[in-house]
């Protein structure tokens, strides 16, 4: 896993996070059991979880795994998430949140996967909270050839097993890398269709 700077995705999902409306925080996502709110406190939650990461800072942050609760958004959530974002792509800039060991959803893993992860985790949730609030969404190539590469590392058969988030949807191979990284993170990509 090569190292990707993470700013540009990391951009890119705070001006969609600045686009929500309040309307907007209920309404449906493509993943379940999360509305926008819980999306959006899963992202700051996340941001905050791979900072400490990256920074070899283990502790409550690293260990919990998230799917211990649902996440939510708080109040200020507005200006903390961009914050956390920025953090966060700062954070990966140093060589050294690749090398090494370090720990995050309670799960000990090589800061070079952390990585990769996280770059996938801001990728495909970029592309959740787009299509739930009908944005434009084109994440960074970069972040995305990233997330593309872990998803197909950590997936038994592209074409229809199992991925880390559950059964992958087949897409055709010749789809674009975006639809191909939402298939095998268990999504369909014309969702809500």
């Amino acid at each position: 896993m090569s190292r990707v700077d993470l700013g540009p995705q990391t951009r890119l999902v705070a001006r969609l996070a600045g686009s929500v409306t309040d309307e907007q925080l209920t309404a449906v996502t493509p993943c379940p059991d999360y509305a926008v709110r819980n999306l959006l406190g899963h992202l700051l939650g996340l941001s905050e979880a791979f900072l400490d990461a990256a920074r070899k800072d283990l502790g409550p942050r690293t260990d919990t795994s998230p799917s211990a609760t649902v996440p939510d958004i708080g109040p200020g959530w507005r200006e903390r998430l961009p914050e956390a974002l920025e953090e966060l792509a700062g954070a990966w800039r140093d060589p050294a949140a690749w090398t090494g060991d370090t720990r995050a959803g309670g799960v000990d893993l090589p800061g070079a996967v952390a990585g990769a992860v996280v770059a996938e985790e801001l990728v495909i949730h970029g592309w959740d909270l787009a299509r739930a609030t009908g944005q434009e969404y084109a994440p960074d190539p970069a972040a995305l050839d990233s997330a593309l590469g872990f998803l197909l590392s950590a997936t038994d058969d592209p074409d229809g097993g199992t991925g880390l988030f559950g059964p992958v949807v087949p897409v055709p191979r010749d789809a674009p890398p975006l639809d191909r990284a939402v298939g095998l993170s268990g999504r369909n990509p014309g969702w809500p269709h």
